[in-house]
């Protein structure tokens, strides 16, 4: 009865709810902000080359956007997409480019307001915390409402999705070096506790290292792959964009499928708009909300328009794939299809980018978990480490469970805390809009912005937090100019 209940609202929420809501709101912030994501889509690079780094060592917006990279990018860019092209067709690749642009607006607002509302981290002063239960207190004074994220957060990322990666990271193992689950299960476990006992400073420096290396690994093999068959590609991509208005007879479901699938995978990778980057992107140390906003625009860019579209050329260039056929999907399509492009090397491949792009995305939903302990715990470091070994605790245990019903279980409560962020982001509209109008606003004036916080005091922000902020980087560049 509970697994036809948990998927009963599953079915509600992210088939009824979410699906037309997170598109819906995506174009309404798209509009209402001018297409706010390819305004300042080049202007990413600047921001990230200009990032003032304290001289304290706070966390530099490059190391915020690798973290929240880690997270966006995972198994769903290698399984998720296979499962849309299996169930949808390759029509399903388009609509996930389309939900992608769409969130990299939606992504853009929630994390400019998780900078926005940031307070000090009661552990590190030099660490900052937010996100959306950080917003829904102080903007919408719902401290309750915040409770309720928080807890959703740590279900979900901290405890469920940790333990599912460390199943799919243990078996994949075992099936392509035959290595014991509950061996690669502690070793894992060891490599987590040296990375998150250190703290979000670690963490930010492990990732950094880490999910580049993924990335580019990634799309370097996949550069191989079409350059392999560098013909074929426009045909494809006229495929591609055919197929998502007119999609083969083989496709069950027709047009409708084809929608859907793009549109939940898509969603279901990049993240935007689940309440979860924010979180991230809180962190980082900018003069003004709307640089880490941009970066973190950017992140969804990298994740579906770039590595979700890596799958699926590689998919859909191998031959493997057949319109109709359902009996091989997820890991194992692409494990066969990058198999018939570079031979053997191909499964072995995949299996250790399944490893990075799963341990880096460990990395991210603990810290999720983390961030939303800090809402309770306000910096107590017994708490924390209390908490850190719990987990480790449940890397080991997935290592060796079978955890579809809790993976379904998660599914839930990330639709719950997609439908209470996204609810959350449409009432803080205005603030969003206004940080984005004050942004303009000095780069007209050909200066370098920074918050000039006086002007958000109806919105109940951390005046403190942001006067020591502006006060230091301008103090820094009145030095550099000196």
């Amino acid at each position: 009865m509970l697994s036809e209940i948990n998927e009963f609202l599953n079915n509600l929420i992210w088939g009824n709810i979410l699906l037309y809501l997170l598109p819906i709101l995506g174009l309404f912030f798209t509009i209402s902000s001018r297409f706010v994501q390819f305004r300042y889509f080049f202007k990413m690079f600047n921001i990230l080359r200009d990032t003032v780094h304290d001289k304290e060592g706070h966390i530099s917006s490059f190391q915020a956007l690798m973290l929240s990279v880690a997270g966006r990018v995972g198994g769903g860019n290698i399984a998720g997409v296979a499962v849309a092209i299996t169930l949808g067709g390759p029509g399903a690749v388009f609509w996930m480019w389309i939900i992608g642009l769409i969130g990299m607006s939606t992504s853009f607002f929630e994390c400019s307001l998780a900078q926005l509302y940031k307070e000090k981290d009661g552990i590190d002063s030099n660490v900052y915390r937010g996100g959306p239960a950080y917003y829904v207190t102080k903007a919408l004074g719902q401290r309750w409402l915040g409770i309720i994220i928080s807890i959703l957060l740590m279900i979900t990322f901290g405890f469920a999705f940790n333990a599912t990666q460390s199943f799919i990271i243990t078996t994949s193992f075992e099936s392509s070096f035959s290595i014991p689950t509950w061996v690669t299960g502690i070793a894992l476990t060891l490599v987590f506790g040296f990375a998150v006992f250190g703290g979000i400073k670690r963490i930010t420096k492990i990732s950094e290292v880490i999910v580049p290396i993924m990335a580019l690994g990634y799309l370097l093999i996949a550069i191989v792959v079409i350059g392999l068959n560098i013909s074929e590609i426009p045909s494809l991509i006229s495929l591609i964009v055919k197929e998502a208005f007119a999609p083969s007879s083989a496709i069950a479901g027709g047009l409708g499928a084809v929608i859907l699938q793009g549109a939940k995978r898509g969603m279901f990778s990049n993240e935007a708009g689940l309440g979860s980057a924010p979180n991230v992107a809180a962190v980082a140390y900018v003069a003004h909300p709307v640089q880490q906003g941009i970066v973190q625009s950017f992140s969804v860019f990298i994740d579906t328009i770039i590595l979700c579209s890596c799958t699926a050329f590689i998919i859909l260039l191998s031959g493997v794939y057949t319109p109709g056929i359902s009996g091989v999907d997820g890991v194992l399509l692409t494990q066969n299809s990058l198999i018939e492009h570079i031979g053997p090397l191909g499964g072995y491949f995949v299996t250790i980018a399944l490893f990075l792009f799963g341990f880096s995305s460990i990395l991210y939903n603990y810290y999720l978990a983390e961030n939303s302990l800090n809402f309770f715990s306000k910096g107590n470091k017994l708490y924390f480490n209390l908490f850190r070994l719990f987990v480790a605790g449940l890397i080991i245990w997935g290592s060796l469970q079978d955890l579809g019903s809790i993976f379904s279980f998660a599914d839930l409560s990330m639709g719950l805390l997609a439908v209470i962020n996204m609810t959350a982001i449409a009432l803080l509209y205005k603030p969003a809009l206004r940080l984005i109008k004050g942004y303009d606003r000095q780069i007209k004036e050909g200066k370098k912005p920074v918050l000039r916080y006086n002007d958000y005091k109806e919105f109940k922000i951390d005046e403190t937090t942001w006067k020591e902020i502006v006060d230091n980087i301008n103090d820094k560049r009145e030095t550099t100019k000196a």
